[in-house]
């Protein structure tokens, strides 16, 4: 017991030992961190500035946009960090708050689609109720309650991921403090704990996926007995979107839970981490500009206002130029 090390801080490694790579690395992370970050702002822009996005649906894709901003903004600083300076070692509290916080806000996102499913399947199979079952009210209590089982699920897990010392190693083959990098770094205690809570919060999780799938198998049924193409249209183009960020949610989920785990820096692990870490936030405004009819129509009228603002300004500024120097 004398010689047990028990470590303080961890060593995040690299695909490679080139500088000049490094920095390639931290310059195409940062294109991608500024990217999910525009577009996310932009989405909650949009639905924030027109009056006519001001309904439930877009209430909660304001949710999802901040959240992905959120979770993208928690580990790619210190990435951007890592790869232009070279420095690799984060705290055991950094690592913690990282993990929590990533945590936390996909579990926060998880809940969210699970609610967006039910506000569309009572839009769509149950329209002349929907505002009377759909309220404010029950809005922000169904988002109050995300939040409350997202914070209750981050910190148990956290917790039980860092409640023993680690005396392994401090060497994490990532490029962040990746849970599964952090349980086989861990002791066998918390391996074994935290085997028997996954499998009961994945029991949960199907659960959930089951209420979601249920949800659009009957809305697909009902859009389908539509006798209005239109109203087909418009159907699918506030479901389509949603689903396919499903899709991607759950895909990138499979991906980080039944990938392998990695004992030594590689691409293809790099790539797997990139893939449900920054995908999801980066794409998710993409779907709802491009497959969502209402805010592509928003954001157009957005940019028209700002050109004619802009104009204005501009004439303005011409016409004042030219009185001064008559």
């Amino acid at each position: 017991m004398d010689n047990l090390t028990i470590f303080t801080e961890f060593l995040l490694m690299d695909v490679t030992g080139s500088r000049e790579l490094q920095v390639l690395q931290g310059v195409l992370f940062l294109v991608i961190y500024l990217g999910a970050l525009t577009g996310n702002l932009v989405t909650v822009t949009v639905i924030v500035t027109d009056t006519r996005l001001h309904s439930p649906m877009y209430f909660f894709i304001t949710n999802v946009a901040l959240l992905d901003f959120g979770s993208i903004s928690t580990i790619l600083p210190k990435v951007i960090e890592k790869s232009m300076t070279g420095y690799k070692r984060i705290s055991l509290t950094g690592c913690a708050a990282q993990i929590f916080l990533y945590i936390l806000f996909a579990s926060v996102e998880f809940a969210l689609l699970v609610v967006m499913s039910y506000d569309r399947y009572v839009a769509i199979c149950h329209p002349l109720h929907y505002g009377l079952i759909i309220t404010p009210s029950l809005c922000s209590q169904a988002t109050a309650g995300s939040w409350a089982s997202g914070l209750v699920y981050s910190a148990v897990h956290t917790g039980a991921l860092f409640r023993l010392p680690f005396t392994k190693t401090n060497v994490i083959q990532q490029y962040f403090c990746d849970i599964p990098q952090i349980l086989r770094i861990s002791p066998p205690d918390v391996q074994y704990s935290e085997f028997f809570f996954v499998v009961v919060c994945t029991c949960f999780a199907l659960a959930c996926i089951t209420f979601i799938f249920i949800s659009y198998i009957n809305i697909f049924s009902t859009v389908l007995k539509m006798h209005s193409q239109e109203a087909r249209n418009k159907a699918m183009s506030t479901c389509t979107p949603q689903l396919a960020i499903l899709f991607l949610y759950f895909f990138a989920w499979a991906v980080a839970a039944l990938g392998p785990i990695s004992k030594i820096p590689s691409l293809k692990n790099l790539l797997t981490a990139m893939f449900y870490t920054m995908l999801p936030p980066f794409v998710n405004p993409i779907i709802y500009c491009l497959r969502n009819r209402e805010i592509s129509a928003a954001l157009r009228r957005m940019f028209n206002r700002f050109s004619e603002f802009s104009l204005k300004n501009f004439l303005t500024k011409v016409k004042i130029s030219s009185i001064i120097i008559n």
